[in-house]
């Protein structure tokens, strides 16, 4: 059982550093987004059954963003994504247009946006490259928990622009 109930809101989750937002809770949260895209991809009634498992993960300057979006890539990549993790800091719309670009499935972006510093947060990025809509939202909310955390070490560059 975990101690930390985790509640989304616009377009991802958001807590303070080092209370609700931990290593182990982003993991949580990375887990169910992974367990979420596998499964709209193997439902043919979703917009995005015919996208390849490929997410893009970035990271804003806050406190440790960079550890929490390794984490992130990690998990994805254990649980068979092709994971494209920026290699520093990028601003939020880089992340969007990344997604759309490369035909990912979605993207991660590990920032709190305009709260205060003491927050990070994990914000989803749809196939379309937009915010995730509370709808999606909601359905990987539905997903924590519902299976352990995989992870492994990740090892995919973000690829060189031509």
């Amino acid at each position: 059982m975990q101690d930390v109930n985790i509640k989304f809101g616009t377009d991802g989750w958001r807590a303070v550093i080092g209370e609700g937002f931990t290593f182990a809770n982003v993991a949580r949260v990375a887990q169910a987004a992974a367990d979420f895209w596998k499964s709209e991809v193997r439902s043919q009634k979703s917009e995005i059954y015919r996208y390849e498992l490929k997410a893009v993960v970035g990271f804003d300057r806050r406190f440790f963003s960079d550890r929490f979006a390794r984490i992130t890539a990690e998990i994805l990549a254990r649980n068979g994504f092709q994971v494209l993790l920026t290699p520093e800091p990028t601003p939020t719309p880089s992340v969007s247009f990344a997604v759309k670009d490369l035909n990912a499935i979605g993207g991660v972006m590990i920032t709190a946006s305009h709260n205060p510093p003491i927050f990070n947060g994990f914000k989803l990025k749809s196939f379309y490259g937009g915010s995730s809509d509370p709808e999606t939202c909601q359905a990987v909310e539905g997903f924590l928990d519902k299976k352990p955390v995989q992870s492994a070490p990740h090892s995919v560059p973000f690829p060189a622009r031509r």
